[in-house]
């Protein structure tokens, strides 16, 4: 049937007897192995393969109410860093207290229209609201890997953001001191990051009580682009470059890599590489040759 196949293959009681079935009939197809039982009173048509996605369906319809992907799942829906398969993680206004192997549940007072989205047909918290329960769940680093991801998907906006924490950011609400937090941090922010580790970069710096450089900084000479870097000072002229195995390996790559730090030096900039290993690894090296160029300049911490 159709409204199964637009649900990963899961259908409810209460939508088989909207359609006309009886309940006589549904008996049939359970007992037929026609519909697999996965809650009470929810269906998963025979043929359909067990997914997560298919289970996250069964769980929202297995809701009292309106229930709704959240927290990791809505996260892993939107695509944003901090989301997980390993868990059906759904958000309603009550549940019946079954412990289901996988599934979370978490009971919510507030579950707005204006919270509620549907991904890939599957009924989840807005991006807003996503991160904002994301913070009950993940470290705050996560949390702003998927707030900056969000950003630059322009799934979102500060804005939006920060009417969200106006309107629920009460507090004591899990997540809500995490979230707010980050977004008072994107207030001395220029740019936005573009990747997970762009994110863990701006994490080092902070910690090494470093301000906030520019990301995505277009350096420019006089009038001429010479080239966007991933971060700057454009202070004291550093341009700070993560170089990726994915997008830094190959002869074009090393070339196009070489024109670029070649125009920088040119007029004047200084480039670092950063990699993974050097953040994993604490970035001694990288934050004092920043310190050192910093210095050199006369510019002063903040």
């Amino acid at each position: 049937m159709s409204l199964a196949a637009s649900q990963h293959g899961i259908v409810t009681m209460q939508q088989a007897l909207s359609i006309g079935m009886t309940r006589k009939v549904v008996g049939h197809r359970v007992s037929t192995r026609r519909w697999e039982p996965v809650h009470p009173g929810v269906y998963r048509v025979a043929g359909t393969p067990a997914t997560w996605r298919g289970d996250l369906v069964a769980a929202c319809l297995a809701a009292p109410g309106p229930g709704t992907a959240s927290h990791r799942s809505a996260a892993q829906l939107w695509g944003l860093p901090g989301g997980s398969e390993r868990v059906i993680e759904i958000t309603c206004r009550r549940w019946r207290r079954a412990r289901l192997p996988r599934l979370v549940v978490h009971e919510s007072g507030v579950l707005d229209d204006a919270d509620l989205a549907v991904r890939d047909g599957i009924p989840c918290m807005t991006v807003e609201r996503t991160l904002l329960s994301l913070g009950a769940v993940r470290p705050s680093a996560v949390v702003e890997m998927a707030l900056d991801a969000a950003l630059q998907r322009k799934l979102t906006s500060i804005e939006q953001l920060q009417r969200l924490l106006k309107r629920l950011g009460r507090p004591g609400r899990d997540g809500a001191g995490v979230l707010r937090r980050l977004v008072e941090l994107h207030a001395g922010q220029s740019g936005l990051t573009e990747s997970a580790m762009e994110t863990r970069l701006k994490q080092l710096l902070r910690r090494r009580g470093l301000p906030p450089p520019e990301f995505q900084y277009e350096v420019r000479f006089g009038n001429r682009f010479v080239a966007r870097v991933d971060a700057a000072y454009p202070e004291c002229r550093l341009a700070i470059e993560y170089d990726s195995y994915e997008h830094h390996t190959g002869r074009a790559a090393l070339v196009r890599d070489s024109r670029r730090r070649n125009a920088l030096t040119g007029i004047g900039w200084s480039v670092i590489s950063v990699t993974a290993a050097d953040i994993a690894n604490g970035g001694n090296h990288v934050i004092a040759m920043i310190r050192a160029t910093r210095d050199r300049f006369g510019v002063t911490e903040p």
